[in-house]
C-alpha cells in the first residue's frame, strides 16, 4: 500500500506532482478546522504544512500512523517538536529554499526607506505633488551593518557590495576567512552601531539575540540610522525603537516581522518614517515553489527509503545502527550544548575526538549532533543535518579524530572548540547508561547533565564552596548536585553545580563577585 500524505496548507501544485511521481498518494485539504483535522489525521503517514496548520500535541496524539511532518519553510513554531519526537515522528523543514527572496525583501525595504517610497506614493496619489518634501539619500557609499552573516546575510552582503556600499558584519560565528570571501569587514557590535548608516538583521531569535538592538544598543547607534528587520520579531526593542523614531535619533525603520503576529496593532505603527509589511520575506512565487519542491522530495525520500534530510529531531542513522548510537548521540548533544554555552567569541574550528569503543561506530551522526549543540545557542534553528553546512558557510573547520583505546573509560568523546582567543576542550562519557561530563579545561570531574546548572571557574582557595553555598541558600536556590575538579591546591579549579531552577542575572552577577571567581555561567540542558 502506498504511503499517504496530507497537504494541509496551500503548496505549489508541483509538490503534488512530485509525490505522485514518486508513488506517494497526496491529498490536498486546506483550511481545515482543528476538529476536522483530528478526524482524518490518523489516515495519513505524512503531513505537509506551511505556517497555518497547527500540528500541536492533540493533532500528533491523533496521528496514529504519522511518520513525518514536513514544513515548507524554516520556522516550525506551529509544530510541537517534543510531542512529535516522543511519538517517533520525524519533523523536517526546508531551511534554504527562501533565502534569496528574504534577502531581496531586505534590500527592497532599504531602498523604500532611503527614498521614502510608501509615503511619496500616498502623497502623489492624493494629488499633492510634494516634490520638495521627500528628500532621499543615496545608498552608494553608505555603510551597511549586518547583524548575522549566515546564508541570508551573505546574500544581502553580495547585493549591497553591488550597490557600492561598504559592508560590515557582526556575527560571532563568522571567521575572518569567510568574511573576506563574502566581502564584508568583521566587527564587534559596538563598532557596527557606531559606523553603520543602515542596519539589517539576519539572525534567529535566541536567548542571546533577543533584543540584541536594545534601548542601550540603539543609544549607541549612529544618528539617523535606518534599521531593517526581516528576520524575527523580538530582535529589536520595539518601544525603544519607537522612541528613537519619534525623537529623530533613528532616521527610519522597516519591519517585516514583529514580536506579536499577526500584528493587527503595534506601537511602531504610525511612527515617523516607519514601513511595515506583513511577514512577506518568503512570499514570492519562486520561493514558495522552491520550498514546496524541497519538502515533497524530502518527505517522499523518508517515506520510501528512510533517508532523512533537514530533520530537526532525528539523527541520520540506519535502523541497524540506531540502538548502538542512541546513548552516544545523547552524549554528543549534551556535550555540544555545554561547549556552545561556554563560547562567546568567533569560532574558528571544532574537533570531535572519539576514544575507545565509540571510535569503531558510525560517528557522523554524533559529530553532526555535537556540532549542532555547539552552534545552537546563537543559531536556534540549526539541526544535526544543517549544522555542517552552517559551519561551512561561516568558515568553521570541522574535524573528527579516532583513537581505538581510552585510558579510563570504555568510550570517551572530547569536543575541542578553537576560537579567536584560544582552545577549550570538554570531554564526556556514558556512565551507567547516562551522559556525563568527565573533563573541562583539562581538569577531571564527574558530573551529570541537569536541566539547570552553574559553571564556576575559580582559584582553589579555602572558603569558596561555603561562600557559593551560602549565596545560593540565601537566594532560595536548592543544590541538586555539586561536582568539583582542580589542577592542584591553590591553583585553577572548576565547579559544576546542578540547581533546581536557573539563576537570575542578578544572582549570577553576585556569584561572579565572590572572592577568587574567574568565570561563572548559567548552563541549561
Amino acid at each position: 500500500m502506498s504511503p499517504r500524505v496530507l497537504i494541509a496548507d496551500k503548496l505549489s501544485p508541483a509538490a503534488v506532482e512530485i509525490f505522485k511521481a514518486r508513488g506517494v498518494d497526496a491529498d490536498v485539504k486546506t483550511g481545515l478546522t482543528k476538529d476536522e483535522l483530528l478526524k482524518i489525521i490518523a489516515d495519513y503517514d505524512g503531513l505537509a504544512v506551511r505556517s497555518a496548520t497547527k500540528a500541536d500535541k492533540d493533532v500528533i496524539a491523533a496521528a496514529k500512523n504519522m511518520k513525518v511532518i514536513g514544513r515548507a519553510g524554516i520556522g516550525v513554531d506551529n509544530v510541537d517538536i517534543p510531542a512529535a519526537t516522543a511519538a517517533g515522528i520525524v519533523v523536517m523543514n526546508t531551511p534554504f529554499g527562501n533565502s534569496i527572496t528574504t534577502a531581496e525583501h531586505a534590500i527592497a525595504l532599504m531602498f523604500a526607506l532611503a527614498r521614502q517610497l510608501p509615503q511619496a506614493d500616498l502623497s502623489t496619489q492624493a494629488g499633492k505633488w510634494e516634490k520638495n518634501r521627500f528628500m532621499g539619500v543615496e545608498l552608494s557609499g553608505k555603510t551597511l551593518g549586518l547583524i548575522g552573516a549566515g546564508n541570508i546575510g551573505s546574500i544581502v552582503a553580495d547585493r549591497a557590495n553591488g550597490l557600492k556600499m561598504k559592508v560590515i558584519a557582526y556575527d560571532p560565528f563568522l571567521s575572518p576567512e569567510r568574511a573576506v570571501e563574502i566581502g564584508v569587514e568583521k566587527v564587534e557590535l559596538d563598532d557596527l552601531l557606531a559606523r553603520a548608516d543602515v542596519i539589517t538583521l539576519h539572525t534567529p531569535l535566541t536567548d542571546k539575540t533577543r533584543n540584541i538592538l536594545s534601548a542601550e544598543a540603539l543609544a549607541k547607534a549612529k544618528k539617523g540610522v535606518f534599521i531593517i528587520n526581516c528576520a524575527r520579531g523580538g530582535l529589536v526593542d520595539e518601544a525603544a525603537l519607537r522612541a528613537g523614531l519619534d525623537s529623530g535619533a533613528i532616521g527610519g525603520a522597516a519591519f517585516d516581522v514583529f514580536v506579536e503576529e499577526p500584528a493587527k496593532e503595534n506601537l511602531l505603527f504610525g511612527a515617523p518614517n516607519f514601513i511595515a509589511t506583513p511577514h512577506l520575506g518568503a512570499s514570492t512565487l519562486e520561493a514558495q515553489e522552491n520550498v514546496a519542491l524541497q519538502v515533497a522530495e524530502q518527505m517522499a525520500d523518508y517515506l520510501l527509503t528512510g533517508a532523512v534530510t533537514n530533520a530537526l529531531n532525528s539523527p541520520s542513522v540506519t535502523a541497524d545502527e540506531a540502538p548502538k548510537l542512541k546513548p552516544f548521540v545523547a552524549l554528543a548533544e549534551k556535550l555540544g550544548a555545554f561547549a556552545g554555552q561556554m563560547v562567546d567569541v568567533g569560532i574558528k574550528a571544532i574537533d570531535v575526538a572519539y576514544e575507545g569503543e565509540v571510535s569503531r561506530l558510525n560517528v557522523k551522526p554524533m559529530t553532526a549532533t555535537a556540532l549542532a549543540g555547539v552552534l545552537r545557542p546563537m543559531l536556534a534553528e540549526v539541526n544535526m543535518v544543517s549544522a555542517p553546512a552552517v559551519a561551512k558557510e561561516r568558515g568553521i573547520t570541522v574535524s573528527e579524530s579516532r583513537q581505538e583505546s581510552s585510558p579510563v573509560y570504555d568510550s570517551l568523546m572530547r569536543i575541542t572548540v578553537t576560537t579567536e582567543l584560544g582552545k577549550r576542550a570538554f570531554a564526556g562519557a556514558i556512565v551507567g547508561g547516562k551522559p556525563r561530563v568527565v573533563e573541562v579545561k583539562g581538569m577531571e570531574l564527574d558530573s551529570p547533565f541537569l536541566p539547570a546548572m552553574i559553571y564556576v571557574n575559580n582559584l582553589d582557595k579555602p572558603g569558596f564552596i561555603g561562600a557559593l553555598g551560602a549565596l545560593l541558600s540565601e537566594a532560595g536556590i536548592n543544590i541538586a548536585t555539586f561536582n568539583l575538579g582542580r589542577v592542584d591546591a591553590g591553583d585553577d579549579a572548576i565547579a559544576l553545580v546542578g540547581v533546581d531552577q536557573p539563576l537570575s542575572a542578578d544572582l549570577l552577577a553576585k556569584v561572579r563577585w565572590l572572592p577568587h571567581v574567574k568565570e561563572a555561567r548559567v548552563l541549561v540542558f
